[in-house]
């Protein structure tokens, strides 16, 4: 009796702390301070902190439905009914928009910069991977087109987890911009964690995963299985263009092939030759502006350089 006791508390153990530990690793993801990205953007020749101080912005903080505040800011300087709206991805914030900022305000367009939940100044306990971000970017979405009018031209532009919560929110919310680009996202959020067990632990999925999601399912009240752009990508009518540097070992470019052929209608591709996981624009400048001009060409929004 005491050995089925022992090994039923071991047992008990094990699943509380796999649960606690991974789960913990994925709700409280550790974030970089502003000063990291801006000495690593700024070493990189993509942000000048005078440069960013001269723009004239409209800071803004609006009511998420999950009940904190989703904090950006509009810089406008164009006379224009073009915009787009910059998703960063997990660990970073607005700051690290500036760079694909710059690169659209020479385009003449003018651009919205925000934070998601729990990372910059916008508030929420928890990262979902694009579950509750989604929602978020309806927030933006909605306040964009009521600030400056239903007869915008709206784009969306997405880095990693920014790219899934875009996908997800224009395959699972509403396909309420007229194009977005993603720049490597995930096709999943459980094939992304299995992977990353893989590389990062050696540790058997079968050991992990059965734990995992109950554990989210619990704690954040999402599925994991739910976060995935790959069922959410048929519902996109309006075009997608997909972007991943060919080398980059955390989210495989195998996964933006995936989401690109199974997208239907307008949709194009770009492998970038070089630069690891979210570096295909800092590593392949020249290329990934004409991408963006060719995209835009073929969808009939021809670009313009100020």
């Amino acid at each position: 009796m005491k050995k089925i006791f022992l090994g039923l508390l071991i047992i008990l153990s094990y699943i509380l702390i796999i649960g606690f530990f991974f789960t913990n690793k994925m709700m409280f993801i550790k974030k970089k301070s502003d000063k990291e990205i801006i000495d690593r953007e700024t070493s990189f020749g993509l942000y000048n902190q005078a440069d960013f101080d001269a723009l004239e912005k409209k800071h803004f903080s609006l009511p998420s439905q999950f009940g904190y505040s989703i904090k950006g800011s509009l810089i406008a300087p164009h006379d224009t009914n073009r915009y787009i709206i910059i998703c960063h991805g997990v660990t970073v914030n607005r700051l690290n928009s500036v760079k694909y900022m710059n690169l659209f305000l020479q385009k003449g367009w003018n651009v919205v910069i925000f934070d998601h939940r729990r990372h910059g100044e916008s508030g929420g306990k928890t990262t979902s991977y694009g579950h509750y971000e989604k929602f978020d970017l309806q927030s933006v979405v909605h306040w964009l087109k009521k600030e400056v009018g239903e007869s915008i031209v709206l784009g969306i532009h997405g880095e990693s987890m920014g790219a899934v919560t875009s996908l997800l929110y224009a395959g699972m919310v509403e396909d309420g911009a007229n194009f977005y680009i993603a720049d490597c996202p995930f096709t999943e959020l459980e094939a992304q964690l299995l992977y990353r067990l893989k590389v990062e632990y050696k540790v058997p999925s079968l050991l992990v995963m059965p734990i995992a999601k109950p554990f989210v399912q619990l704690r954040d009240r999402y599925s994991i299985k739910g976060v995935s752009p790959l069922n959410a990508i048929a519902n996109i009518e309006n075009p997608v263009l997909f972007i991943h540097s060919k080398d980059d070992d955390y989210v495989p470019a195998e996964m933006s092939k995936r989401l690109y052929e199974k997208k239907k209608g307008p949709k194009k591709l770009y492998i970038a030759e070089k630069g690891a996981h979210a570096m295909s624009y800092t590593e392949n400048r020249e290329q990934y502006a004409e991408i963006i001009n060719k995209f835009l060409d073929e969808i009939g929004l021809e670009s313009s350089t100020c």
